[in-house]
């Protein structure tokens, strides 16, 4: 094991508590310092767009701290900023610009979500990003709003369908041609697009924001095609966007992400890894760089760069996992494990799309590259352990 004394990890969501998990189950017994921007401890994030807003979870209840993890020793420095890196000197500058050192450093601040160049300060717009942000747009809810959604990926969808849980009007706004299509293309995007529908919700496809109306608190959308879509409450859901801007004078490698190697490790700092969604690295299973904002990886990525931090500043074991990404929207359970596109050959193998429970193959150049699955959690599962061996298609 490397001979680090102090290793700081910066973000304390998901991926920073696993990686300070992991180092200690690997041994490290040095200093761990934690820095998060936010107040509050690890809280877990995908209940925040469903049974957080939907009032059957308290945001209590996300936390995701154990009672063994006290045995820790964590020195926790929350509601800090990180506002820069100095390679050098090997210290995180904060925000008041104190300054901490460290001997190894776990980068793992995540996204931020994007919000509307120009949108109005208007009370009602809101973004879901984080406890706080659930937490507000949570009590706006009990007084039963009109909700409008921009942008129809799997934050906004997961939304809208809460909101329909609770029996509130809800809009759905999207420029492209079909919800969810950046992740499951416009085929299947479409088809969960009538589920929505089905639900009630009213779908707003292929047509952009012009302008948010009202005074004071918003009112309503203007769209490009010229109409209106009443709202008394906005969701901004349009994406996220590694949060990198701390990092900019630092001299690390920043391409929408923190530039890795192949285990983890930062390109120009072989004491600094990265890890979850603002980590970008070569997945050689896929022969593809790639950043994931996805939960599952954010555990088994941070495992992995802690592993790569003690091993020292050269080697390692790469890094080559198969995506896995869920969204819960209704009464259905979408599932997707690894990577695939418009352009592979898809074969349904299981159920049917008539009954909403199905699975979908996804092969490419004679290989298996990717399942999706719609209430199908074991057969989806089975077949990402076959997209890790490399399995061919068919088999």
């Amino acid at each position: 094991m490397s001979n680090l004394q102090t290793i700081v990890v910066v973000g304390a969501s998901l991926a920073g508590l696993r990686a300070l998990q992991a180092l200690r189950r690997l041994g490290y017994e040095g200093r761990l310092i934690a820095i998060g921007e936010e107040k509050h401890l690890p809280y877990d994030r995908p209940p925040l767009s469903k049974e957080v807003l939907a009032g059957t979870r308290e945001p209590e209840q996300t936390q995701l701290l154990r009672e063994e993890d006290a045995a820790l020793e964590i020195d926790w420095r929350l509601g800090q900023r990180a506002a820069g890196l100095d390679l050098g000197a090997r210290e995180v500058r904060l925000g008041d610009d104190s300054r901490v050192g460290f001997d190894g450093c776990v980068i793992a601040t995540g996204t931020y979500a994007r919000t509307i160049r120009g949108a109005p300060e208007l009370a009602g717009i809101h973004t879901l990003r984080t406890l706080d942000d659930a937490i507000a747009m949570r009590s706006e809810l009990d007084a039963s709003p009109r909700v409008a959604v921009i942008g129809g990926g799997f934050i906004g969808a997961e939304v809208a369908a809460t909101c329909r849980g609770r029996g509130l009007d809800v809009s759905i706004i999207e420029a492209l041609p079909a919800p969810l299509e950046r992740g499951l293309g416009r085929e299947m995007g479409s088809y969960v697009g009538e589920i929505h529908r089905d639900h009630g919700v009213d779908l707003r496809l292929g047509v952009g924001v012009e302008a948010f109306l009202g005074e004071g608190r918003v009112s309503g959308l203007r769209l490009a095609n010229g109409r209106e879509v009443p709202a008394d409450l906005v969701v901004v859901g349009i994406g996220a966007a590694p949060a990198t801007g701390w990092l900019e004078d630092s001299g690390l490698e920043l391409e929408d992400g923190v530039v890795c190697d192949a285990a983890c490790r930062t390109t120009r700092a072989p004491f600094v890894v990265a890890a979850g969604d603002v980590a970008r690295w070569p997945n050689a299973l896929f022969d593809e760089t790639m950043r994931l904002e996805h939960w599952t990886n954010a555990t088994e990525q941070a495992d992995h760069a802690a592993a790569t931090l003690l091993h020292g500043e050269s080697g390692g074991e790469a890094f080559s996992p198969v995506p896995f990404v869920w969204s819960d929207q209704y009464d259905r359970k979408i599932q997707i494990a690894g990577r695939f596109s418009a352009d592979d050959e898809c074969q349904l193998v299981d159920g049917s799309l008539e009954e909403r429970r199905f699975v979908m193959l996804y092969s490419r150049a004679g290989k298996l590259r990717g399942v999706l699955g719609m209430n199908r959690p074991r057969l989806v599962m089975k077949y990402r352990g076959q997209i890790r061996d490399n399995a061919s298609w068919p088999f």
